[in-house]
């Protein structure tokens, strides 16, 4: 029968399994991890799913469990396909490579369809994305859906969907080397084995635990970040097709990173997830060991700019910043800022505050806020589910939407510091999702998919698109695997 190896194991290489294996071919998933460690950086995520959809109709398809009240008192509004090239392009400079961006938003929808055909459960995200207006949720920044149990929920229901595929799922498997016979057909080493098949998907992440690599690739200091998901994506997918003469692709001196608290762990803690992450700090503000500002809070939706403020905090004196808090805005804030595990400061005055915040000029603080607060647009409505236009300054940063004047107690604050999540630089791949190699030339039945692909984000992220862009090129990888290793069958003259 002919054999596809995919190299990873978590969303984009699960997803690109059962795709093969829907194709009739044997699959073999080879996870470095071991199993209770299993699912990469897509057992951390949140699990929310960028895709295009007109309305409620097409949210239904996706979550028919929704209740007739939930449609009636949810504001979901849509989310078209110039949006979502729009979001792209403009959060990349305009870089993203034009042909995996219209493969990604021409898919997202469809592939999420038949994910959740195979049985993937997907819900609203109301907890990350919503805030309630005039008595009703509205949903912002084109993020609606998200995988039931989070990134660990779609590990487990991918993983499932997998075995009851009979794909052969291994642990602890780790590929070191790929060998490109002159039949087409691929030797693939793992552990004391070599395993040949018609075709290899490549799906295991970027290279952002590595620390030498971080160091070499993103600057200095980047070897301090701490990373927020698995500890076994260190750059061996790159490695690997790199040795055959994959050419590599996308932007290497940047990274998705973001607010991690201050005392997390070196690398992701699956009992706390991605609660470690720090994403409100749109109704507040963020201040360095001066106690000054260094980022507009509120330039944008949340989504649209958490995953390259992690790059700023790592670019302040000691690594470190303190987002703080109104009480006015304490009961809005996400369900992170309340874990048990979490770095935390409150005092019924600015001042008390101050003296709580560790490594911080109280004084310098205290002029900051001062100014802040006299400069806020009181004139304009604040609602957080619009840019609302409602903006301060301090002298120094302006803040664009969302501002509230520190004038009610308690305050609180979060000491945060920088978490890295993945990496953008990558492998040259196009929308059929085939490895290319230096002269633009597809390498023979090696295909990629996940964070390991370069030339979609360049500078910042939209949020939820990594685990969307994971299983479109997934489903296409893995399709184009499976064609590829029945035609080396073929050619062998095995039926």
């Amino acid at each position: 029968m002919p054999r596809v190896v995919v190299i990873g194991g978590g969303n984009a290489a699960l997803v690109a399994a059962i795709a093969a294996r829907e194709r009739g071919v044997e699959v073999i998933l080879l996870e470095r991890a071991p199993y209770e460690l299993r699912g990469g950086n897509s057992r951390f995520a949140g699990g929310g799913m960028r895709t295009v959809y007109d309305g409620v109709q097409d949210l239904l398809q996706l979550m028919p469990d929704l209740s007739e009240s939930e449609t009636t008192n949810t504001d979901f509004g849509d989310y078209t396909k110039e949006n979502f090239l729009d979001d792209l392009g403009r959060l990349s400079g305009y870089r993203v490579d034009p042909d995996l961006a219209e493969k990604l938003v021409d898919d997202s929808l469809p592939t999420i369809k038949w994910m959740q055909s195979k049985g993937v459960r997907f819900l609203p995200l109301y907890r990350r994305q919503s805030f309630e207006v005039d008595g009703k949720q509205r949903f912002w920044g084109g993020l609606t859906v998200e995988a039931w149990g989070g990134g660990a929920g779609l590990v487990d229901a991918l993983t499932d969907i997998a075995a009851d595929s009979d794909v052969e799922l291994r642990y602890s498997a780790r590929a070191e080397r790929l060998q490109l016979q002159s039949d087409g057909s691929l030797l693939v080493s793992v552990d004391d084995e070599t395993i040949e098949c018609g075709a290899v998907v490549l799906a295991c992440g970027g290279f952002e635990s590595n620390a030498a690599w971080r160091a070499r690739y993103l600057g200095p200091n980047w070897d301090l970040a701490k990373v927020r998901g698995t500890r076994f994506n260190t750059g061996d997918g790159i490695e690997m097709a790199v040795a055959l003469g994959a050419a590599t692709r996308g932007h290497w001196s940047s990274c998705h990173a973001v607010a991690w608290d201050l005392n997390a762990p070196e690398f992701g803690d699956l009992d706390v997830g991605d609660s470690f992450q720090k994403h409100s700090y749109p109704l507040g503000i963020v201040v360095n060991a001066r106690g000054e500002r260094f980022v507009d809070e509120g330039a944008d939706f949340r989504n649209y700019t958490y995953a390259k403020y992690g790059a700023e905090i790592l670019k302040q004196p000691d690594q470190f910043a303190w987002q703080v808090f109104d009480g006015k805005v304490l009961g809005m804030l996400r369900d992170e800022y309340r874990i048990p595990k979490v770095t935390k400061v409150a005092g019924d005055s600015l001042e008390e505050l101050a003296a709580k915040m560790e490594n911080v000029d109280s004084e310098g603080f205290l002029r900051t806020v001062q100014a802040f607060n006299e400069s806020v647009a009181t004139d304009v409505e604040f609602d957080p589910a619009v840019r609302d236009g409602r903006n301060a300054h301090d002298g120094r940063v302006t803040k664009s939407n969302w501002s509230v004047r520190f004038d009610t107690p308690p305050y609180e604050a979060y000491a945060v510091t920088c978490g890295i999540t993945f990496t953008f630089g990558g492998l040259h791949v196009d929308s059929d999702s085939r490895v290319l190699s230096v002269d633009a030339s597809p390498i023979h039945n090696l295909y990629a998919a996940g964070e390991l692909v370069g030339g979609l984000y360049y500078g910042n992220y939209p949020g939820g698109a990594g685990l969307t862009a994971g299983a479109v090129f997934g489903r296409t990888a893995g399709y184009n695997a499976a064609r590829s290793a029945v035609e080396v069958e073929k050619s062998k003259g095995v039926s």
